[in-house]
């Protein structure tokens, strides 16, 4: 806000869940919440990127459900640099089915000219914000309830729209993972070579535009392709990996795919959640093993 006069910040009532509270203090003129209207945040960010603002919207992603219609003729079809900061993207703990994030990729992803992020830390959804704050165009930027997971902020690095990042590098299985499921994609690479399965682990960073030309390398190096996402499978970014997959004429690996079931998902903890839905470590061991951990791999 500081570098930046024509960065302007737009809720829905929800100014403290997505921290925008600082930011209000400090830049009361370029702070705008309209209250329970999300229809009308988005509508309002379009104007004002009309006039040469370059509007955020911060909202959770299962109240930006409300603003499809806004998001699609207001923004994209005008192609207006507007940046969606999607707040509690995934599961949600205690605030159960009405507030877990599970559908925002794939009512997003068939959005004519919307680049879709989601970061593995805090350090990279800085990077992404930065980022959005620099393309004109319309960016979402999806990330999960809760502290980050502890990034370093001192290493700033420039993102190029549409690059994954390769993490480790192993013939066995490809691991491609997505925003926060990027740290249990890596201790699950770390598992299971201590049973002799050596993993690529990508950081896929953008569901659209993807990787296209990293994924299509690695799908044909490998005997087995896991995808894992917070989110659900319907639609979701193991979706539209199988849709790359099969224009790209892939047959020879094995896909697993891992996310949310074709349902609403209960009220539980998040780490309850993931546990149940194998988006763990352990859950991705067991998808690439088909067994559980056992003491000889050094864990219970």
């Amino acid at each position: 806000g500081k570098k930046n006069p024509d960065v302007v910040a737009i809720t829905a009532a929800m100014s403290d869940g997505t921290g925008l509270t600082r930011f209000s203090r400090k830049f009361p003129e370029r702070f705008f919440d309209v209250g329970i209207a999300e229809e009308h945040a988005v509508t309002m960010a379009g104007g004002l990127a009309r006039a040469g603002m370059k509007p955020v919207v911060a909202v959770y992603s299962t109240f930006l459900q409300r603003a499809f219609d806004q998001i699609m003729h207001d923004v994209c079809l005008q192609s207006l640099p507007v940046v969606f900061a999607i707040d509690r993207a995934g599961v949600v703990g205690e605030d159960g089915p009405t507030h877990h994030g599970i559908f925002d990729l794939a009512y997003l992803r068939m959005m004519p000219g919307l680049t879709i992020m989601a970061p593995k830390d805090e350090n990279e959804l800085r990077q992404m914000l930065l980022l959005a704050l620099h393309m004109d165009k319309p960016v979402a930027i999806r990330y999960p309830r809760g502290q980050g997971t502890g990034g370093n902020l001192s290493t700033a690095q420039t993102l190029k729209p549409g690059e994954a990042e390769v993490l480790s590098e192993g013939d066995d299985a490809v691991i491609l993972a997505l925003g926060p499921m990027v740290q249990a994609a890596a201790a699950a690479a770390d598992l299971l070579k201590t049973v002799g399965i050596h993993c690529t682990v990508i950081n896929a960073r953008f569901v659209k535009p993807m990787d296209q030309q990293t994924i299509l390398e690695w799908a044909r190096r490998v005997p087995h392709l896991i995808t894992v996402e917070d989110h659900v499978l319907t639609g979701g970014f193991g979706s539209a990996v199988l849709e790359l997959l099969a224009e790209g004429g892939i047959q020879n690996v094995q896909i697993t795919r891992l996310g949310y079931p074709d349902r609403f998902i209960e009220t539980a903890t998040i780490p309850e959640l993931h546990e149940l839905y194998g988006l763990t470590a352990e859950g991705i061991f067991r998808s690439v093993t088909g067994r559980r951990l056992t003491l000889a791999s050094g864990k219970k």
